[in-house]
């Protein structure tokens, strides 16, 4: 029996010895089509998708237009912001330092910034760096964002040193909560450790490594102009060409902007655990094993119906990737979204198969319709009319959200009247973490200015008793997810001065890195 299978095993490597050089396996031949119904259905002007499949590029290719209005179309090397699909990159630096042995993952962060706290003690002194990047830390879903996004005043270091006066929402290591804000201080590390800035580092060690060579690291290039895809949010149903980010104070956690065809050698490189086209090494095999291993799980929700073929069976998340299933094989994947920008990355290593898809709009349907058809190609699976699922829950969705405001308003006592003049509300108040907020009572309106956010200036209108509703200024013009404007709540003393207040996202569809929840605002001075 053993020899049985001894000689089987023989044949069978003799076999893919002697076979001849395969073609790469042709991507789905409906997906141009597929790829242009789904940028119609969620009103995306246009895209770029990258394939690659056993060590070559099968696909890289524009769809649709750089800006709605305008003909340009979208080709291979047109840039997209990716976002948090920039946290692999910070990763992967990581890893080669701890490669060189001048960092190691399961060493205090303090070992190598020794300024550098949480609210915690006991935290500070544990926090590892493996911790900077596995989202555990006990901070709350994007806790310390305000301190970045929209863009701020604050310096990268500035806001490393602010997270000391964040109260941490769990318990250390008990939960997963998606933050940006350690990824900076993992960005902040690569320079304590390597004397270089993150974004030279990724420039010298990876990016010019790779030839990414219309690759850019900085948030502020979406502004640059060239071959770069314009930002757009759907306003009033129609997709509108909005502002980009251009605060360059955490490109460690998501300032990268790139194309199909550049992002197409990240992922075979991903792929081949490091190894470049030239036979030497990015990165060492054992690296892609840590970067791919789940660290932190991420507690399974039930799909809804139409989505139910990509239910996964596990999930989390590992260093700069997620980590899951679909349809019984291992993915690995993220997702990135800045005003204007989404897009998803996703690697297949039993395959050898990439798929990136880089939109110019805020539809994660659109991304996520194109990849699962890409995907099913691939694995052989049934048909299913992605496009169609994701349009049947997003309408649930946002009729769901409609509701939501509509009851709030229905549920508002519109004849309640501010308990104090409008004049005893302003003054400046501060927050530990995020800093100075001022209101001011100008003919009987009040104003509001969150100081280290300039974009962040508006009127307050009276909501109902001593809440009211700040409507950021020129933020009409901006997706219901980016608009942000956010309820104020005054909580008064026995003797009728403000005492603190509080503030939280008007829709439930606000962008979570708008964290005014977690602010605690106190008069200064007072």
């Amino acid at each position: 029996m053993n020899r049985s299978l001894a000689l089987v095993a023989a044949l069978l490597a003799a076999t893919r010895v002697s076979a001849p050089a395969q073609r790469p396996p042709s991507p789905p031949p409906d997906l141009d089509a597929h790829v242009t119904r789904a940028l119609r259905a969620f009103q995306v002007p246009g895209a770029a998708v990258a394939i690659v499949k056993d060590g070559r590029v099968v696909l890289a290719r524009g769809y649709g237009v750089r800006r709605v209005g305008d003909t340009t179309s979208v080709d291979a090397r047109t840039r997209f912001g990716i976002a948090s699909n920039t946290k692999a990159f910070t990763a992967t630096a990581l890893a080669l330092l701890v490669e060189e042995g001048k960092l190691a993952w399961d060493q205090p962060v303090v070992r190598y910034l020794p300024w550098f706290a949480l609210s915690d003690p006991y935290v500070t002194s544990e926090l590892t760096v493996r911790d900077l990047l596995v989202h555990r830390s006990g901070l709350g879903l994007g806790a310390g964002d305000l301190l970045w996004w929209p863009t701020s005043t604050y310096h990268r270091k500035e806001i490393a040193r602010r997270l000391r006066f964040i109260p941490l929402a769990t318990s250390f290591r008990s939960a997963y909560a998606y933050d940006n804000v350690l990824y900076g201080v993992a960005g902040e590390v690569i320079e304590a450790v390597s004397g270089q800035t993150w974004e030279r580092f990724v420039q010298t060690r990876l990016i010019d490594r790779l030839g990414m060579t219309r690759t850019t690291l900085l948030h502020s290039d979406a502004g640059e102009g060239g071959n770069v895809a314009a930002t757009h949010g759907l306003v009033d149903g129609a997709p509108r060409v909005t502002p980009p980010m251009l605060s360059d104070n955490t490109n460690p956690a998501g300032g990268i902007n790139t194309g199909a065809e550049d992002i197409a050698k990240w992922l075979i490189v991903q792929l081949d655990s490091g190894r470049l086209a030239d036979g030497t090494r990015l990165f060492a095999q054992r690296t892609a094993r840590e970067l791919w291993s789940l660290v932190t799980p991420i507690r399974l929700s039930t799909y809804p119906t139409e989505l139910a073929p990509a239910q996964p069976q596990f999930l989390g998340y590992g260093l700069g990737f997620g980590i899951q299933d679909y349809r019984g094989r291992k993915i690995v994947t993220h997702t990135g979204g800045l005003p204007g920008y989404v897009s998803r990355v996703t690697l297949v290593p039993a395959l050898k198969l990439g798929i990136a898809v880089f939109t110019n709009a805020e539809s994660g349907e659109a991304f996520d319709a194109i990849t699962h058809r890409v995907l099913d190609h691939y694995l052989g699976a049934p048909p299913h009319d992605w496009i169609a699922a994701y349009q049947a829950v997003r309408q649930r969705y946002d009729s769901m959200i409609t509701a939501q405001e509509s009851a709030a308003a229905t549920a508002r006592d519109t004849a309640s009247r501010p308990s104090l003049p409008l004049a005893r509300y302003a003054g400046t108040y501060t927050d530990a973490w995020y800093g100075d907020v001022t209101i001011t009572e100008q003919g009987g309106t009040l104003r509001i200015a969150m100081g280290p956010t300039p974009e962040l200036q508006g009127v307050l209108e009276h909501w109902q008793y001593d809440t009211f509703v700040a409507r950021w200024d020129g933020r009409e013009n901006m997706s219901r997810e980016m608009r942000a404007h956010a309820f104020i709540t005054f909580q008064l003393t026995p003797d009728g001065t403000v005492e603190q207040a509080k503030m939280r996202a008007v829709s439930p569809a606000t962008d979570f890195s708008f964290d005014f929840h977690d602010l605690l605002l106190k008069p200064k001075n007072r």
